[in-house]
């Protein structure tokens, strides 16, 4: 089995696929990408199913080498990336060659980016997931030093891209009424959604903190909340008035008042904000709500692949331009004297 060395890795770098549903009572939550349409667009990418496991790199990425030949794609927040000095394409397939040095820096846009390699990385599966949850003490960051494995490769080939959605300059919003919508007065939730927030520079994978002008927000006997379950995307209001939106690594149990809960495909938005990264909140019915995900589920990876092209490269910038056969056929040379040109 090849693999991919790490040679050096920002903090925030570890293995995440869809996480582990269903362990919510044990006290443990699902965990998983925090921007799970990343993991798609790197399935329909490479051909293969978007339960594998990929690096996520938060911020910043780091430099990897290749144990042997591989085809390698780069997807969520968009890094600097190269080998050989080479810029790499986000959001395209790349032919990493044995022995070859991938580098990926900071993020230019948004916050978490995502390596995936064909045939997924094959870490040992704890409850039925890949995925690291440093909260939870399972699995670790990558750093230095690691041997990531590398399952059976797919049938995938480089010099493929896709069309991403622009998810990493902030937007709106959407959020269904939750458990404790009910105790902010109707002056409060049109105040929230009229408010525009910016991202915090406190934030992690447990959850973002949002700033905004204004007095603080509050709900009517706040103060006599028991804990109860919690999920990624409740919008929690703080003790001081500041509301928190929950991440996949957060907690389980919470005893904030949750003004309301964003919706799962909204949640990138959130997550892939940056410091500084502007949002606002539209309250929608919870059927409408259920509809679009559901018509957002309905063939998901088929539109995904379909949306899979070639990549159109500068031929300046092409290493390997020489192995490629730019002219086919045979001619005997008089082609345009006799009008076939």
């Amino acid at each position: 089995m090849t693999a991919l060395h790490v040679l050096s890795a920002g903090p925030g770098v570890t293995l995440q696929d869809q996480g582990r549903p269903g362990w919510l009572a044990q006290g443990l939550s699902q965990g998983g990408a925090a921007d799970r349409l990343a993991l798609a667009e790197g399935a329909a990418l490479l051909g293969q199913g978007s339960g594998l496991a990929a690096l996520e790199m938060a911020g910043i990425g780091g430099v990897f080498e290749a144990e042997a030949d591989m085809v390698v794609t780069l997807t969520g927040a968009p890094m600097r990336a190269a080998v050989e000095g080479g810029r790499l394409a986000w959001g395209a397939t790349h032919l990493l060659r044995a022995g070859q040095r991938l580098e990926i820096g900071g993020a230019e846009a948004g916050v978490y980016g995502y390596l995936h390699v064909a045939g997924g990385f094959a870490a040992p599966e704890v409850m039925g997931s890949r995925s690291a949850h440093l909260t939870a003490g399972i699995g670790a960051a990558v750093a230095a030093g690691d041997r990531l494995a590398v399952g059976p490769a797919s049938a995938a080939r480089a010099g493929l891209t896709i069309d991403v959605s622009d998810r990493f300059g902030g937007g709106t919003v959407r959020l269904v009424a939750s458990a404790q919508t009910a105790l902010f007065t109707d002056a409060e939730r049109a105040r929230f959604a009229a408010t525009e927030f910016t991202r915090d520079a406190r934030a992690n994978r447990q959850g973002v903190r949002l700033s905004h002008d204004g007095a603080p927000f509050r709900a009517e006997g706040q103060l006599s909340i028991l804990s109860e379950i919690i999920v990624p995307g409740d919008v929690q209001m703080t003790g001081e008035g500041t509301p928190y939106v929950l991440l996949p690594e957060c907690q389980t149990m919470g005893g904030y008042p949750r003004i309301g809960t964003v919706v799962p495909d909204d949640l990138p938005l959130v997550a892939q904000a940056g410091p500084g990264t502007r949002l606002r909140f539209r309250f929608v019915a919870l059927d409408e709500a259920l509809a679009d995900w559901r018509r957002a589920r309905a063939g998901e990876a088929a539109r995904l692949a379909a949306a899979v092209r070639p990549l159109v490269r500068d031929p300046a910038a092409m290493a390997d331009l020489l192995s490629h056969q730019l002219v086919g056929g045979v001619t005997a040379g008089d082609d345009l004297e006799r009008g076939e040109g």
